[in-house]
């Protein structure tokens, strides 16, 4: 029986000045991976039932800057493109890399004006969105994280949550995907990024295949196990005084005892810290507690019943599940990750 020469799925890689280099290049290099992985495990042969000399890719890739031109990156040498964004009526997936320089070199309103009614153009068409990294404020800029539940790198989050107050900003999360737009965090995630794209338009086997070829990891692992401890303390002292709360709180402390601690209402307090971190009371109560359990866990000896005894969990399995949820995995395998990642 003769396997047709499958339809290739063309995904664009849009960047833009200042962006991380691997960011479109290893874009690239794992779709390519992904049509070598799939050419390896499932031979094409030609109508004619003779096998084919070069089997057709499962993706076409296409590099496009805003203006056609070859982008300077973050460390100011240039890459090369295909195209001119404008100029691609017909693709299936855009992808963004996320950037080097901080907050203060995010790409402007200005900059993203005319890319953005192509963006929520191809929204309308259907296309898959994904952005990693800072690559989620050009999918911002384009309103295109209005009411959607997303996530950027932790270290962008505030500032995320600053210019867009209509996203659902999630701290920590390392890949979500509300209604055909995806994001994914830290500067690197574009491999999950690249992953999530091969599996939503060529399946969960060719994804596997995909991870499998490359040698790298099909599941996307949270940020929480990464961003340094207290990271958002700076911005203001209720986040220390209220991290320092639950932290002493013997038992499980509910949003209405934070509140109470921190001399304020319900109200101010849930107000104050979506404001700062994006979380309501209990998120960030749940949050605080899994951080610590974390630095608990990372201890030499470190017991799972009494972790969660003392990040005031009554029920070791309700702290296991809350873990879980939390890290992308178990209280032990988290302890086996950490020692193996301490050498």
């Amino acid at each position: 029986m003769n396997t047709l020469l499958p339809n290739p799925k063309t995904v664009l890689i849009l960047g833009f000045e200042g962006c991380l280099p691997s960011g479109i290049v290893g874009l690239v290099d794992m779709f390519w991976l992904a049509n070598q992985a799939n050419a390896e495990t499932s031979p094409v042969r030609a109508p004619g039932g003779t096998p084919s000399t070069a089997a057709a890719p499962h993706f076409k890739v296409i590099t496009a800057s805003f203006n056609g031109k070859a982008l300077r990156d973050g460390m100011g040498r240039s890459i090369a493109v295909d195209a001119h964004v404008l100029d691609v009526t017909n693709c299936d997936a855009v992808l963004i890399p996320g950037l080097i320089r901080g907050a203060s070199g995010l790409p402007s309103a200005a900059d993203l004006a005319p890319v953005s009614d192509w963006l929520r153009l191809r929204h309308q068409h259907g296309n898959l969105l994904a952005a990693s990294c800072a690559g989620g404020f050009v999918l911002g800029e384009a309103g295109l994280l209005d009411q959607r539940r997303c996530t950027t790198t932790w270290w962008l989050h505030d500032e995320l949550t600053r210019r867009y107050p209509k996203a659902k900003a999630e701290w920590g999360a390392a890949l979500l995907e509300d209604r055909g737009i995806v994001s994914v965090g830290g500067p690197m995630s574009w491999v999950d990024m690249a992953l999530h794209t091969i599996r939503q338009l060529g399946g969960v086997d060719a994804a596997k295949r995909a991870a499998d070829f490359a040698v790298i990891d099909n599941t996307a692992l949270t940020q929480a196990l990464y961003a340094p401890k207290r990271y958002m303390n700076h911005v203001d002292t209720l986040l220390l005084n209220a991290e320092q709360a639950v932290r002493q709180a013997p038992l499980e402390m509910s949003a209405t005892q934070l509140a109470k601690q921190l001399a304020m209402s319900d109200r101010t307090l849930h107000r104050r810290l979506k404001t700062l971190t994006g979380e309501a009371p209990k998120a960030f109560i749940t949050r605080t507690r899994l951080e610590m359990a974390k630095t608990l866990l990372d201890g030499p000896g470190a017991s799972i019943k009494r972790t969660a005894q003392q990040c005031g969990y009554v029920d070791e399995g309700n702290f296991r599940r809350a873990f879980t949820r939390f890290a992308g995995m178990s209280p032990s395998a988290y302890r086996q990750w950490a020692k193996e990642r301490a050498g």
